[in-house]
């Protein structure tokens, strides 16, 4: 099955949580799910119904792969690389989702959402220890510098997207030079520092996979 072209919204009401897949318009009033309850085109009966054991599993899963906007093969690929790392297989997973290029550009501010750091990596916008990198799936390391080509520092997209580093700045496994649209990746974030997946039940997915 190819990428989810759709409205992103929709995904959000099938998950019943924000995903945050359309950058600002997510933090204003525009959002949907905090007027529409229940999943989109399912009758009541339908959203009154328990979930299986699985059916729990299965949607928390559904959750992280479309946080981080991947097709189901390569959330599969990057579960079996977890479960061969050491430690916990839960984490691991998440802590390679985090390392992802176009996560790290959504997370030092350079775009508004996942979608728009691809897309800003596709065009070849984007620099890693200086040279030209334009594979969203590109996994950093400590120390990486990040930063947007000089031609493109000033475009409207990432002028914009800036303007959330004023108000919340940057998780603080990431350095950001703000004015010069560069960043450094200080480490590898703990389970517990990444705070806006609070809610996600990594072990469910661990559980939906080991069967």
């Amino acid at each position: 099955m190819g990428r989810y072209l759709g409205p992103k919204c929709r995904l959000c009401r099938t998950e019943k949580v924000q995903l945050f897949l359309k950058g600002e318009r997510c933090k204003s009033s525009k959002c949907p799910i905090t007027k529409k309850k229940g999943p989109p085109g399912k009758g009541l009966r339908y959203r009154m119904r328990k979930l299986s054991d699985y059916g729990i599993q299965l949607r928390e899963k559904q959750k992280l792969k479309r946080i981080y906007r991947l097709l189901e093969q390569q959330f599969i690929n990057y579960f079996y690389k977890a479960v061969n790392l050491k430690g916990v297989t839960g984490e691991n997973l998440i802590r390679m989702l985090e390392r992802r290029l176009d996560n790290i550009i959504y997370r030092m501010r350079f775009s508004s959402s996942r979608d728009q750091a691809r897309q800003l990596i596709r065009h070849g916008h984007v620099k890693v220890n200086g040279k030209k990198v334009d594979i969203p799936s590109f996994s950093v390391k400590v120390d990486d510098k990040i930063e947007v080509k000089e031609k493109s520092k000033m475009t409207l997209v990432v002028k914009e997207s800036l303007k959330e580093y004023s108000r919340s700045g940057v998780v603080p496994w990431l350095e950001v030079d703000p004015d010069n649209v560069v960043g450094i990746v200080k480490g590898i974030p703990n389970r517990n520092d990444i705070t806006d997946l609070a809610d996600i039940k990594e072990q469910l997915i661990v559980e939906l996979y080991s069967k």
